[in-house]
């Protein structure tokens, strides 16, 4: 580095320390001239009790000044004792209007006293509801549903081979017939022979309901059913409503599906014909294969999401490979509290029955 550029950098260096130096002291004399102007103007507080405003804050809105008392003077304890009890008076009336809850002598759940009630701890108590609901005719899944299943409703069942579906739509029938109502059940795949056969096995008189003529069994070609489904989408509804039927079931919604290679064609259909069952007001039971790929989903994954209550029927197997159980699950109900449990159940002759108070394994 030569001398001259030696000296041009010393000599920026002195020039910033000075500059530096300069803002120091500058900042210095102004924090000085504050300090002594704000003690040569001394602020002029006011008194509080000259300031107009806060007279509603007394106590009783009286007005306010030092003799007025604050309404945060009490502590927590004080403020708790003097509150009053919504437990208190005829029928432990609420302030706010009506009846308050009654919490029991121990408290609310979680805090230091006793439940004084469970979720679906008496399950035959009365159910009040402005719905009109109906069970299933399933023993012990019945049970599993608060008050039962709204009429009209849509359900759907779910699972694989084996697991019972069209049982569960028989026996779900039945609980209608033998209390004196009309049924219709449309089959896509055993004949009206076959299905009498099935009931009768179960020991449901099927036969003597369609002698009677509260029982209409109907086999639909899935070829011919594809030709004219739009005629009969069209006069089903009025059919159920000329027959007079309480309940319908559809074995099996999966062979509609397969009726359509184009997915917007299927969902199409599948709700228009779904629309058709709800607008005819009767309640209705659609069987469905499950996908290969879970037990959870039919095999399109489109009725469940139609249906108004969706059941899931499925093989269940220990980890040792040893025992294989059927389990039943409410995957969803609308307008209904339901148990989330996944519950074992058997395949009787007398038709599905669940046992709720047992666990899978």
């Amino acid at each position: 580095m030569s001398e001259d550029e030696e000296d041009w950098f010393e000599r920026a260096l002195r020039e910033s320390d000075e500059e530096a130096s300069a803002e120091t002291e500058s900042d210095a004399d102004s924090d000085e001239a504050a300090s002594e102007e704000a003690e040569e103007e001394p602020v002029d507080v006011p008194d509080i009790d000259d300031v107009g405003g806060f007279e509603d804050l007394g106590s009783g809105g009286g007005g306010g000044g030092a003799d007025s008392e604050s309404p945060f003077d009490q502590d927590f304890a004080s403020a708790f004792e003097s509150a009053p009890d919504i437990s208190e008076g005829s029928g432990g009336e609420s302030p706010f209007g009506g009846e308050g809850p009654d919490m029991g002598s121990g408290g609310p759940p979680g805090m230091g006293g006793e439940s004084t009630s469970e979720p679906f701890a008496d399950e035959d108590a009365d159910f009040d509801s402005a719905i009109d609901r109906i069970d299933l005719g399933v023993e012990g899944l019945d049970n599993m549903i608060l008050g039962g299943v709204p009429t009209r409703s849509l359900i759907s069942v779910i699972g694989s081979a084996g697991t019972g579906k069209t049982t569960f739509g028989l026996q779900f029938l039945n609980e209608a017939l033998s209390n004196g109502q009309r049924g219709v059940y449309l089959s896509l795949e055993e004949t009206t022979d076959r299905i009498y056969d099935t009931a009768a096995e179960k020991g449901w008189p099927f036969r003597e309901y369609a002698d009677e003529g509260r029982l209409a069994v109907v086999h639909l070609d899935p070829v011919e059913m594809a030709n004219s489904l739009s005629s009969i989408r069209s006069e089903l509804p009025e059919l159920i409503e000329e027959f007079g039927a309480d309940r319908l079931v559809l074995d099996s919604v999966s062979l509609l599906e397969m009726m359509y290679d184009r997915a917007s064609d299927r969902r199409s259909e599948v709700y228009q014909f779904s629309k058709a069952l709800k607008d005819a007001g009767v309640t209705t039971l659609v069987v469905s294969e499950a996908s290969s790929d879970s037990p959870y989903n039919s095999r399109y994954g489109i009725i469940e999401y139609l249906a108004d209550a969706v059941f899931i029927l499925q093989y269940v197997r220990a980890s040792d490979f040893q025992e294989t159980r059927l389990a039943v699950e409410i995957q969803k109900i609308r307008d209904a509290n339901h148990s989330r449990e996944t519950k074992p159940y058997e395949i009787t002759d007398s038709g599905l029955s669940v046992y709720r108070q047992a666990n899978i394994f």
